[in-house]
């Protein structure tokens, strides 16, 4: 009998930090996220066309100092920025008997380009409609995975680029950029109770940290975008990488949720989809 009492109380005792733990994992466990506020990189953006195309490289570099100059660009990007009224951009067929603007993108990039119902919206989707109209031509646009986009372009499937595009050597290789129209920097998503980087106040302190992690760490990023790059190291981009599990996502959106459900130290991503996905999640839990 008191063999049996011993044995009842230790299993007693298990059961109640077992119950301790899993209260405190309810407590912490939000699944809401947030931006870590310190841009990491600079980036300039910029549309890609075929090397070939000498006009439509002229038309779009006039036409992106155009918005520059008349306030159209700010306007665009208040639309995502400023709590404007986001419009819907629709897509032609493709037909090689008319006289179409053949877009490349990934809809996946939001603010930049998303899909919704049977229309497109972003940043770059409503450049490209008015750059369309502007030159007098009907627009397609064409959703391709993100590594993708530049060789539709190269190969002559598309005509331009649209993508959230961070200008680099090796893009620069098989596409020629338009002058940039968007400055933008990687940043970190992580899970709201994370403290790691509280107390960072500069790029460089947040890099020291992610300087003394190891493969152990598992970090996700958008396949083929700049946040890989960063993440694992690229040479076009000075980056040196660091010693960490890299895991490549189709876009941003599934790598938030895998750090969500708890497979993830953090996630890189741009900065404006970053806070986009961001605001996305924590309104699904609010």
């Amino acid at each position: 009998m008191k063999k049996f009492t011993k044995i009842a109380s230790v299993l007693l005792v298990i059961a109640m930090l077992l119950s301790f733990a899993a209260c405190g994992e309810k407590e912490t466990a939000s699944g809401k996220v947030k931006v870590i506020d310190i841009p990491l990189t600079e980036e300039q953006y910029a549309f890609a066309v075929n090397k070939e195309d000498a006009q439509l490289l002229a038309d779009i570099n006039a036409f992106v100092k155009e918005i520059k100059e008349n306030g159209t660009l700010d306007s665009i990007i208040d639309m995502y920025y400023a709590d404007g009224e986001a419009t819907p951009v629709k897509s032609a067929k493709e037909d090689d008997t008319k006289d179409q603007l053949v877009v490349a993108t990934n809809a996946a990039f939001p603010p930049f380009e998303s899909f919704e119902g049977d229309a497109y919206y972003g940043i770059d989707m409503e450049i490209m409609k008015q750059f369309a109209e502007k030159i007098g031509k009907e627009l397609v646009i064409k959703n391709v995975d993100f590594d993708a986009v530049c060789t539709q372009v190269e190969s002559g499937y598309a005509d331009i680029a649209a993508a959230g595009l961070t200008v680099n050597e090796e893009r620069a290789k098989i596409v020629t950029f338009s002058e940039s129209y968007f400055l933008a920097s990687q940043m970190i998503i992580t899970t709201e109770e994370d403290t790691r980087f509280d107390e960072c106040k500069t790029a460089d302190e947040v890099i020291a940290i992610l300087n003394g992690y190891d493969e152990t760490v598992s970090v996700g990023s958008q396949r083929g975008t700049t946040g890989q790059f960063f993440v694992e190291g690229n040479a076009d981009f000075d980056f040196e990488g660091f010693g960490v599990a890299s895991k490549a996502y189709d876009n941003g959106a599934l790598a938030v949720q895998d750090l969500v459900n708890g497979n993830l130290a953090f996630v890189v991503i741009d900065e404006a989809p970053a806070k986009k996905i961001t605001e996305s999640f924590n309104n699904k839990v609010a």
